[in-house]
């Protein structure tokens, strides 16, 4: 059988051999499948751990008869598996893995705890002197767990050389210094790792990952130890590659260029590097990823320059056409890796020193390379396939038979063979290649010379004529996809070689192909401008729910409106105009307007130069004879004047607002532009992203007039925007982005708006194949229900669902190959299936997500102590620890740390307000409810509440858009769609939600109310001689301690952890603090007390 491929299946298989392994002959097949597993993953702890552990057990089994081994295999075991090739092989494994420096110490403890136990039995000095070494080496490497070696190494000196322990531990401690920098350094991305690790969220590891990796690759730039920042860079790669990258082409890519780049820099700066073989890390790279045409050409090419035998690089290119996982991404691997092996071939015929048959086996390999790579294309796409677009190997075998056989002919006899198929026939570049490979054979052809004198009138000019009717061949195409530089070309190239009247021509020919590339381009811009507006107006069913999106608009019932008039200059552009009701592509876009959704972008007008003072109303009214409005948007401009973003019913609108081009309105004369091309659809940006970050992020592009965001009321986790520029270069340019990588983890899709490009939705649910079984049979196993249900179709996957311990839950998934086969499973309903009876029904999907729910970490459920300069401290938890952790927090507790954000747009995803929320606090869990306008956020303890709650009150989410705070039911009695903007126009007296939520009111009492109470910020007032009255006084006493007011509260609230509380204290007081804080908590005095008095 094949081998395995990744540390996981190695240990499998190896496990499955060792348990069956009776006797010696079988566990020496195991040793050497162990072998052969941690040449497969050198870098894998999993494997050497099992390696080393088996060979020890081996050992230890073969010292006495305990084991049942028969006398003879034991005798023959202590010579296989003796205690020096057990410690050596430890050894051996320990130098494989020892720079990762997340899990080594896994191994190493291992290791030297056997060491340690040998030690324990000997006490030789041979041995102390062999385990210090080890420690002293292990103290020398970075890892996570210095630390703890470092105290083993302490205890074992007090042990075995305790007369020596200051000196050792000392000069140790001394050149361990730079392992311990060296980590701290790299502490930071190992403790994000560890919390993705943690999180269980796959994603978030490969993105951390990722960065980590990025980063250290260029640490080799700026080490001290070059030699030591690529083994640790090596290392990370090892923990990436046998763990969640083990099957990813892409990292595996970047492994092979950063071990070629530090080959290179070894041999250029002659430098020593502990770097793996190149071909062994190909080989491994190959296997993982098959797929990977890349890698397989990359193998081939390392093969080529590490000298191996034509029979093996032969052997490469056999193993990647063996195998049918190149053919995954289509024909680019394949023609990636027989681009590399023609090349090798091409070279090879080449060399000086190659063989005489060199050239033959070039051409027949050549051949037979297109004539597989046809074959290939034809069983993936049979009639459909055209051929490589870059003609790769065409260009090889071209060049081969130029330079190397010098058959020109031949070689031009293919291009003649690729110029008749379409794929290559319409390029420029193609052409482009052919004149210039007939360029380079009429200059490589030497003059004629004539033995005899020639007579006068008698000579006549070289030109180069084939070249010349490569030209001529592609100017007369008329479907060239960039015809205008062929004829510049075709110019140029006749004015400088050709006679008078071979130039005449050409000029005649590219003349009239001018004029019918022109009316072509004018063709084709009528018909893409009709097929656009056409489909951005398919129709689509209009939701009853859509708020910002798109939706039927009826025309403007006025019928008195006015309509644009012919005028002279309409014939140029005639085509184009008339393409809007012409047929296009078979589809009567005039018929189908009656059906046209919604389409801001092309019934838009862009108008600029308005007065500055201009008013919504005053512009509904200049532009109201023109058509209905249904939008509008007016920005004021730097220089003072306005403009406008107006929408219309109908494109027929638009055609008449745009007579009001060049015309005055008012003082100004304004100018009408058509919104079309100005729209951008924006999505896959980062969840945080408002509109500051996508400003900046287009900053380069041009000016931005607008950005308008989704609704997220049925849909929150809708992540798409349309950004509107002043001008269509800048939206273009901004399309130029698509595809950009953003922070390391996504990339951006950034096209013109256009709602018929909408994607279908893909997959078993949404293609009918997929259908629910509900009431399983506790018992039924996945096969069990595979061989019911395969009787209806073949059952491509069989999902049970289960809880967190595995138990079945009564419902399971069942997807079909064919939608028929999943149709047919329907008769299944209703039937009984062991003791229960089936309901089975086609699965289906749903988009309403009304409300999502982000979750951070709730730590101890119990609400934590505050600092010790807070001045509020919540009753603690008994000493034995028991509250909050055998049970979760009550609905008491959860609701004292609870607190409502409202009044925030329906346009707000969680990940915004989290940016917002968790700068204040730490969040448990974030609930976003846009159909109620706001958000319910749980903090990990309830002073965090009370923090956050002052912070957030009136923080402007978005402009005209000010956050309000106060309890869960305060926001579901908020009726969406009229909050109000600002804090402060809340009615007179009307109830509002104060800065803190009702259960977390902290009281403050009045100056000069009596009573021993005092809450947080409250300082007495001195005692007057008159009696006590604390009244602030209009006279001249200016000694009196001033009230404080809500603002300072606040103030002091909210820099509670920064300054002792009670600001008006004396300094007796700042230094009792401490006892004053205990004796608060232990009389009830936290910020949830219920004694407190209302202030």
């Amino acid at each position: 059988m094949a081998n395995p491929v990744g540390e996981d299946s190695w240990l499998a298989y190896v496990e499955e051999e060792s348990r069956h392994a009776s006797d010696l002959e079988a566990r020496v097949k195991v040793v050497e499948l162990f072998k052969n597993a941690v040449n497969s993953e050198p870098g894998s702890l999993k494997v050497w751990l099992a390696y080393c552990e088996y060979f020890w057990s081996l050992f230890i089994d073969c010292q006495s008869g305990e084991a049942g081994w028969p006398e003879e295999e034991q005798m023959l075991g202590r010579e296989l598996f003796s205690f020096d090739a057990a410690l050596s092989l430890w050894n051996e494994g320990y130098e494989a893995i020892k720079y990762r420096l997340s899990d080594s110490h896994e191994f190493w403890n291992r290791w030297v705890s056997i060491e340690l136990d040998q030690l324990a039995r000997t006490r030789t000095p041979v041995g102390v002197r062999r385990i210090s070494h080890l420690f002293r080496d292990r103290l020398q490497t970075p890892h996570a767990t210095w630390d703890n070696t470092s105290q083993m190494y302490s205890s074992f000196l007090s042990t075995y050389n305790n007369a020596a322990y200051e000196s050792e531990f000392k000069e140790v401690t001394t050149i361990a210094q730079e392992a311990k920098s060296v980590y701290k350094l790299r502490e930071p991305h190992e403790l994000r790792l560890n919390r993705a690790v943690r999180s269980g969220d796959e994603e978030a590891q490969k993105t951390v990952l990722r960065e980590y990796l990025d980063w250290e690759m260029v640490q080799v730039r700026y080490a001290k130890n070059p030699a030591l920042a690529v083994s640790l860079c090596l290392g990370l790669y090892s923990r990436a590659l046998t763990g969640i990258f083990s099957f990813d082409d892409d990292v595996w890519s970047n492994y092979t260029v950063y071990l070629s780049g530090r080959h290179h820099d070894a041999k250029k700066l002659r430098g020593q590097y502990p770097l793996p073989n190149m071909l062994d890390v190909l080989q491994r790279a190959t296997s993982h990823c098959p797929w990977c045409g890349q890698l397989w050409a990359r193998y081939i090419l390392t093969a080529e320059e590490a000298g191996l035998s034509f029979q093996n690089v032969e052997a490469i290119k056999h193993a990647a056409t063996n195998t049918k996982a190149l053919e995954k991404d289509g024909m680019t691997g394949i023609l990636d890796m027989y681009a590399a092996w023609c090349g090798y071939l091409k070279r090879t015929a080449m060399d000086p020193n190659a063989h005489e048959d060199a050239a033959d086996v070039a051409e027949v390999g050549l051949l037979a390379a297109l004539e597989d790579v046809q074959l290939w294309g034809e069983r993936l796409y049979k009639d459909a396939y055209r051929g490589d677009p870059n003609y790769r190997l065409e260009r090889i075998l071209i060049q081969f038979l130029t330079e190397v056989k010098g058959e020109t002919d031949q070689a031009r006899s293919h291009w003649v063979n690729m110029s008749k198929k379409e794929v290559l026939a319409d390029s420029y570049d193609f052409w482009l290649n052919y004149y210039l490979w007939e360029m380079m054979v009429y200059a490589s052809k030497p003059r004629a010379r004539s033995p005899t004198p020639a007579t006068p009138g008698s000579k006549t000019m070289r030109v180069p004529e084939l070249a010349t009717n490569v030209l001529h061949s592609a100017v007369s195409r008329k479907t060239m996809d960039w015809p205008e530089r062929l004829m510049d070309v075709y110019l140029q190239h006749c004015n400088d070689y050709e006679q008078p009247d071979a130039l005449h021509y050409a000029m005649d020919t590219v003349y009239k192909a001018r004029k019918r590339v022109a009316r072509r381009r004018e063709r084709e811009n009528a018909e893409a401008a009709a097929a656009y507006a056409a489909q951005v107006q398919a129709a689509h069913p209009p939701t009853a729910n859509s708020t910002t999106e798109d939706a039927t608009v009826q025309d403007s019932p006025s019928g008195s409106k006015r309509k644009r008039e012919a005028a002279p200059d309409d014939a140029a552009q005639g085509a184009t105009k008339r393409a809007k009701n012409a047929d296009v592509n078979g589809v009567d876009v005039a018929a189908n307007e009656q059906h046209l959704k919604r389409d801001r972008e092309n019934t838009s007008v862009m108008v600029t130069n308005m007065p500055p003072d201009v008013t919504a109303t005053a512009i509904k009214k200049y532009f109201r004879e023109y058509g209905h409005i249904n939008q509008l948007n007016v920005k004021k401009e730097a220089d003072r004047s306005s403009s406008a973003l107006i929408e219309f019913s109908s494109t027929e609108d638009v055609k008449s607002a745009l007579l009001r081009d060049n015309k005055y309105f008012g003082q100004s004369r304004i100018r009408v532009k058509p919104g079309t091309g100005l729209t951008i659809y924006l999505s896959n940006y980062p969840p945080a992203a408002d509109e500051t970050y996508i400003r900046d992020l287009f900053k380069d592009c041009g000016d931005i007039f607008n950005i308008r965001w989704p609704s997220l009321k049925y849909n929150t986790h809708r992540r798409f925007c349309y950004v509107t520029f002043r001008d269509a270069d800048a939206a273009y340019k901004a399309t130029q982005k698509d595809g950009k990588p953003l922070e390391r983890k996504y990339k951006l899709q950034c096209k013109y708006s256009d709602p018929a490009h909408k994607k279908h939705r893909e997959g078993a649910v949404a293609e009918g194949r997929e259908v629910t079984v509900k009431n399983v049979d506790p018992k039924a196993t996945e096969n069990d229900i595979k061989s019911v249900f395969g009787r209806y179709g073949k059952v491509a996957t069989v999902r049970i669902i289960t809880n967190l311990s595995g138990k079945n839950l009564g419902t399971a998934y069942v997807t079909y190959e064919t939608k028929e086969g999943a149709e047919s499973a329907l008769e299944l309903n209703n039937t009984k299936f062991k003791s229960q009876i089936l309901q089975v029904e086609l699965s289906k999907e749903t988009n309403y997500k009304p409300f999502s729910t982000i979750r951070g970490d709730r730590g101890s459920t119990a609400s934590p102590p505050a600092s010790a300069t807070d001045g509020d401290v919540p009753i603690p938890d008994r000493h034995d620890g028991s509250r909050g952790r055998s049970q979760g927090p009550s609905p008491q507790e959860i609701q004292a740390r609870t607190l409502a954000l409202m009044n925030i747009p329906d346009t707000v995803n969680d990940a915004r307000i989290r940016s917002v929320v968790e700068k204040h606090a730490d969040i448990v869990k974030l609930v976003l409810r846009p159909d109620h306008e706001g958000a319910v956020v749980e903090f990990a303890d309830p002073v965090a509440v009370g923090r956050a709650s002052l912070a957030l009150e009136g923080f402007e989410i978005v402009p005209g858009r000010k956050i309000r705070t106060g309890s869960a039911s305060d926001l579901f009695r908020e009726k969406p769609g009229r909050g109000g903007g600002d804090v402060s126009s809340a009615p007179a007296g009307g109830k509002r939600p104060g800065f803190i939520p009702p259960t977390q009111n902290v009281r403050r009492p009045a100056p000069g109310r009596s009573g021993p109470k005092r809450a947080l910020g409250f300082a007495a007032a001195p005692k007057k001689q008159d009696g006590g009255n604390h009244e602030d006084t209009k006279g001249n006493d200016t000694s009196s301690a001033k009230p404080k007011s809500n603002a300072d509260f606040k103030a002091m609230f909210l820099n509670s952890g920064n300054q002792p509380v009670g600001g008006g204290g004396s300094s007796k007081e700042a230094e009792g603090g401490q006892q004053g804080r205990k004796t608060a908590a232990g009389s009830g005095a936290a910020v949830n007390g219920t004694e407190n008095a209302s202030s």
